[in-house]
């Protein structure tokens, strides 16, 4: 009953026993492996993209605090939701990789950024000329911090609202695979073909040992990457352990089942707690994670059972009466069971 994150998690077996394979022999390093040479290809074709420049890092935070630093410059405005990842869970990581740039905070219910509220920032950024830091570019989480999802028609429309001023726009996928699964799409009608123009592919939440892609749609900006990521010391030398992760995330459709397989349990356990007198759902369940509410009994009850989760927001305490709801994040994995639902649920309802 381990819920507190998605990458909790171990890695899916096909993916440790690509790295296994790749262990043997020699590799060129920096990225010259020919497994590389195999994932560029493969998520060209995902994408419909074979133009698309293909990067390999080891953290979410070094793929979008990156991706951030090619898109705009020190004195812009990085236009992203309150709640996204970049503002609540990169410690100023984009701050520093962008040599300044200021996030500019957007509201929208449930961590999703309203077109409305877009179009108020950008035209109140920069009204002093010199004075302030200039309209930069806008980053967009999906699926979002509250587990909700973007469709490819909600990202259409906000970037091209972006794009009424110029502005590139990044997407940072983390959770890629979920929102995908979700929506129903293909990957290029969720990011290019909606006003994509840099895309942070993640495999670290959904089943890899540690690996994310950056896919630069517009190839103009990967040298400009290649440079950033060396710099900032995110080039690995033996680089075909990060290849042989995606590479086997990427075969045979692996990256789509192991997100479906978290968004079921999710779905599942979204389910159960709405059926539990005084419980609520906080967020709409729409890829691998639940933001609910109910009794502090049952949380106590599921806590003491050693169930693992968080309390959302954190400064929430057992201590108090037993009807009174709390509100918890459970986030399920490609690992998560239908026994781990089920078991949950019994403790709560009961």
């Amino acid at each position: 009953m381990f819920f507190a994150s998605d990458n909790t998690s171990g890695a899916a077996p096909e993916v440790m026993a690509s790295v296994v394979a790749a262990n043997e022999g020699y590799a060129t390093p920096y990225g010259n492996d020919p497994i590389m040479d195999r994932v560029r290809a493969r998520i060209r074709e995902v994408f419909e993209a074979p133009e698309a420049a293909v990067y390999l890092v080891a953290t979410g935070t070094a793929a979008n605090a990156l991706s951030l630093a090619i898109l705009t410059q020190p004195w812009g405005a990085v236009f992203c939701h309150r709640n996204s990842h970049v503002e609540e869970d990169e410690c100023g990581a984009p701050e520093f990789y962008t040599g300044g740039a200021k996030l500019v905070l957007i509201d929208g219910e449930h961590a999703k950024m309203t077109p409305e509220g877009l179009r108020r920032a950008l035209k109140f950024t920069a009204r002093a000329g010199v004075h302030n830091v200039q309209r930069g570019m806008l980053t967009l989480t999906n699926a979002t911090e509250n587990g909700t999802v973007y469709s490819p028609a909600e990202v259409k429309q906000l970037s091209g609202i972006a794009k009424g001023y110029d502005l590139p726009v990044h997407m940072d996928g983390a959770r890629f695979a979920n929102a995908l699964v979700s929506a129903g799409c293909s990957p290029a009608e969720m990011t290019w073909k909606a006003g994509v123009d840099v895309l942070s592919f993640g495999g670290s939440k959904n089943g890899c040992m540690g690996v994310e892609a950056v896919v630069i749609f517009d190839p103009a900006k990967a040298w400009e990457f290649e440079l950033r990521r060396k710099r900032g010391g995110h080039l690995f030398s033996k680089h075909r352990y990060l290849s042989a992760q995606m590479d086997a995330y990427l075969a045979d459709g692996l990256w789509l089942d192991l997100a479906a397989r978290a968004n079921r349990a999710a779905a599942a356990l979204s389910a159960g707690i709405r059926q539990i007198p005084g419980a609520r759902l906080v967020h709409p369940t729409e890829a691998n994670a639940v933001f609910a509410a109910w009794p502090r009994g049952g949380h106590r009850k599921a806590i003491e059972a050693g169930a693992k989760y968080y309390f959302w927001p954190f400064d929430q305490s057992l201590d108090g009466p037993d009807e009174e709801p709390l509100s918890a994040r459970l986030v399920c994995s490609w690992s998560t069971t239908e026994e781990d639902v089920e078991r949950f649920l019994a403790l709560i309802r009961d």
